[in-house]
């Protein structure tokens, strides 16, 4: 299976939105930010492991926190995945900070100060 097939694509969106469910809705970790979304997901073809992109609205410190705490319960999540998703293997889960959202409010907010 290639790494950008229908079958691959189809796994990532279902895994992506099962994954935002449940860190919103079902894991009671203060640690964990409450604007804290799933970006992306990336799927192995080989169903073993997952890269997950994380974004976490606030300090450095509240992301700091937020990835722990996804790290700590990454065995309940693996867990409640495997009961929503039927797939042969329940992939590993790697939570992986993503800065973009942040990064392009700070260039946007950089423009407009050039603009004025």
């Amino acid at each position: 299976m290639r790494k950008n097939s229908i079958k691959n694509t189809r796994i990532n969106g279902e895994v992506l939105r099962e994954l935002s469910n449940i860190i919103r809705g079902e894991i009671k970790d203060p640690r964990i930010n409450p604007m804290t979304s799933v970006v992306a997901v990336e799927v192995a073809p080989d169903l073993k492991s997952c890269k997950a992109y994380i974004s976490v609205l606030g300090d450095e410190e509240s992301q700091k926190n937020t990835i722990e705490g996804l790290k700590s319960a990454e065995g309940y999540i693996r867990t409640k995945l495997a009961k929503t998703i039927n797939l042969r293997n329940t992939p590993e889960i790697k939570f992986i900070l993503d800065q973009s959202i942040e990064y392009g409010i700070n260039m946007s907010k950089l423009i407009d100060d050039v603009n004025k």
